[in-house]
């Protein structure tokens, strides 16, 4: 039997930029981290983004969002 408390590789969030782990067990980003989903290109799939990253990267990030976002 697996330990509870200690989470698979699977569970393992990381951030996609700077490789940090998601201070969380469960399967989903902690709600600071910031979740990236680009529908023009569905091969790369979800991206995550720890908070730290998020704040540094956010113009880059909002420059990709389409017009009907503003």
């Amino acid at each position: 039997m697996g330990d509870r408390n200690r989470p698979t590789l699977d569970a393992v969030i990381f951030c996609s930029l700077c490789g940090a782990a998601a201070p969380s067990a469960d399967a989903a980003a902690p709600l600071d981290w910031m979740v990236e989903a680009d529908p023009r290109h569905p091969e790369l799939g979800q991206r995550q983004y720890c908070p730290a990253c998020a704040r540094q990267h956010l113009r880059s990030i909002e420059a990709k969002l389409d017009a009907e976002y503003w």
